[in-house]
């Protein structure tokens, strides 16, 4: 059944009252923190590689399950049962995983999930003692569960919001906290122009609390006789997790009958970072190949990041859809990343 419709009024106002209120929660979330100051920086890490290839301006995208990571009101142009994978091979051997999926209710809008892994892998452990290791080993492992909803309101109107919970947590001690996103993409005509907003991972702080702060200590040193180690623990501060404003346009348009084009350019106000833009544009043959390229926060300050492009493949198998979608993304002198992006449409 088709969603029911607002007048065109209606939902041009309704679609400037979430702008509005994206930018001014944005606006309070950048004067309460700075940068190398937040926790859960995990969730920064894009997982699409279709979108890291155009520069990471999903924000505005068509209907895509790997968009919902930057708006989750894309979502609710979403019509069939969805499933993906994705893996970044990230820094210093560091492992990333996402998964997602979407379960479409038609007029009731669909119901999205989400979770996100990052692992250090073993390290020794060291101390000023045993600088060599002590023969011990930890990790470093996050962990993010994400749930959501988007509801299209019109044909050309869509909002949405998400859930997650996430932990971080070194060794023995670890960091929780629930974060919250909400979008909304507005389409000027069907095939035209998408204005896209979000502001995601807008939540409560986290403290870190384990065994591992724990210490013995000697309350009056100068003192003899006395308890020399007396059980204490440290306590650590509250730490915010950041924020990210996103607003873009994205417009598609047929170049003949067999090519297609995309082209996006978007704009990010991080709570802990400088502004930046990024841009990219897709060229797709038949719905079967696509090439990508993009940059990355162009005018960010001190960026390492910068060039991005990658490929697609999709096609079809009896009654299921398979996407393969690969990214590279320049980091300057950390190098590059590799993305890749598997996924099922039934």
């Amino acid at each position: 059944m088709p969603s029911p419709r607002l007048p065109r009024r209606a939902t041009l106002k309704v679609a400037r009252m979430l702008v509005l209120a994206s930018l001014l929660a944005a606006s309070q979330a950048a004067a309460q923190s700075k940068t190398g100051t937040t926790i859960g920086q995990f969730l920064l890490i894009e997982p699409s590689a279709r979108f890291t290839a155009i520069g990471n301006t999903g924000v505005s995208a068509q209907p895509d399950l790997d968009a919902v990571y930057y708006n989750p009101a894309i979502g609710a142009g979403l019509d069939h049962l969805e499933f993906q994978f994705s893996h970044v091979d990230w820094f210093a051997g560091i492992r990333y995983d996402y998964v997602a999926s979407v379960l479409p209710f038609g007029k009731w809008g669909n119901v999205f999930a989400d979770v996100t892994s990052l692992g250090s892998g073993d390290m020794d452990v060291r101390t000023v003692s045993q600088p060599l290791g002590t023969g011990e080993k930890f990790a470093v492992t996050n962990i993010a569960l994400g749930l959501g909803y988007a509801y299209q309101v019109t044909d050309r109107f869509a909002g949405g919001i998400q859930a997650r919970w996430l932990q971080e947590t070194i060794w023995h001690s670890s960091a929780s906290t629930v974060t919250f996103d909400v979008g909304a993409i507005y389409r000027i005509t069907e095939d035209g122009l998408h204005i896209g907003s979000s502001i995601t991972n807008f939540g409560t702080s986290g403290r870190y609390s384990g065994r591992d702060l724990e210490i013995t200590y000697d309350n009056d040193p100068t003192r003899q006789g006395d308890n020399g180690a007396l059980p204490g623990e440290r306590s650590t501060s509250d730490y915010p997790v950041p924020v990210m404003f996103r607003v873009g346009v994205g417009y598609p348009y047929r170049l003949s009958p067999e090519w297609r084009a995309w082209t996006a350019l978007s704009a990010v106000h991080p709570s802990d970072n400088s502004e930046s833009v990024s841009g990219g544009v897709e060229l797709r043959y038949r719905e079967m190949f696509a090439v990508r390229a993009g940059y990355q926060d162009l005018f960010k300050k001190d960026s390492e990041q910068g060039l991005a492009a990658g490929v697609g493949l999709r096609g079809k198998l009896s009654t299921t859809t398979y996407r393969v979608d690969y990214a590279w993304a320049d980091f300057g002198r950390l190098e590059g990343v590799h993305r890749i992006t598997v996924g099922f449409a039934f």
